[in-house]
């Protein structure tokens, strides 16, 4: 009867992630591990989410992607949440006083080639903490209740002998879930967004967009280089190197290859110079 039990879970499980699948999926086929998104704790930047944003935060979360450090590349996709639930732990007080709780989600990832590394860390307890990218309609401090950063209470500072934090109300949107380093909360870790951007972020962006296409021209510009200077070269393998490779990097490269490439195709100029021809006969300017 136990097993029988257990059959029937992983099929319910299997049907939740083939919402998601493109082809039929068996057990076979995938790698399902469970992570701890985000609780209602104070985290190292002196914010929380209260339950009811935990609870909205864990449908937007269903369905979205795993990458690394934030980094929104198709290829750094790696594992999708098929399943979330508001775990409760009532003997868990919080320093803003109320019961503790946190999100938990189910992620799947193919049992691929690829991931066998990924998978072997995660098993090992190497890929470990994560982060989630939300947005919040609002933050509420702590003291007074005012929109985060319209009163003069400072985030962890004590008025009275209460701490002041922005409390995150309402979430909007959840982008995607990260493997980091060191998250925002202790136990987990969060990436957080109020409301609409300001001029000052969207002039950020804009930056940061202009900083993107002059490291994807340079990338180009020494990939160019490299391949005039080798015939042998394997240019989408070297391509894919240079994506690791900051700018300082990449300018050296571009300088050593630019050298080869003169070398190897020196420009020789359109109009050469030649020698005059010898005049023996001198009445040829006489008028």
């Amino acid at each position: 009867m136990e097993m029988e039990t257990k059959q029937e879970l992983a099929a319910e499980e299997l049907a939740r992630i083939n919402q998601f699948a493109k082809a039929e999926l068996i057990a076979a086929d995938v790698y399902v591990f469970s992570v701890r998104l985000c609780d209602n704790e104070v985290d190292r930047d002196f914010e929380r989410f209260d339950e009811a944003a935990l609870e909205k935060l864990g449908e937007l979360f269903v369905g979205k992607s795993g990458l690394f450090d934030h980094q929104w590349s198709a290829e750094g996709q790696t594992a999708r949440i098929y399943r979330t639930e508001v775990i409760r732990e009532p003997a868990v007080k919080t320093q803003a006083g109320d019961c503790g709780c946190w999100l938990k989600a189910w992620a799947y990832m193919l049992r691929t080639e690829k991931n066998q590394d990924l998978i072997a860390e995660i098993e090992g307890g190497i890929k470990k903490e994560v982060s989630v990218g939300c947005s919040v309609a609002r933050s509420a401090c702590s003291i007074c209740g005012a929109s985060g950063g319209s009163c003069e209470h400072v985030k962890g500072q004590y008025y009275g002998g209460k701490l002041c934090y922005f409390q995150l109300e309402d979430p909007t949107d959840a982008y995607e879930w990260s493997f980091v380093a060191v998250p925002a909360q202790r136990r987990a870790g969060v990436v957080k967004h109020f409301g609409p951007e300001d001029a000052h972020l969207t002039a950020l962006r804009k930056e940061a967009e202009l900083g993107r296409r002059y490291l994807a021209g340079l990338r180009r510009e020494v990939v160019r280089l490299a391949m005039l200077s080798d015939d042998g070269l394997d240019g989408a393998m070297f391509a894919k190197m240079t994506r690791k490779l900051e700018e300082e990097e990449l300018l050296e490269l571009r300088r050593t290859y630019q050298a080869r490439v003169d070398k190897r195709f020196p420009m020789e100029p359109q109009l050469k110079e030649r020698p005059a021809a010898a005049r023996d006969d001198e009445t040829v300017f006489l008028v």
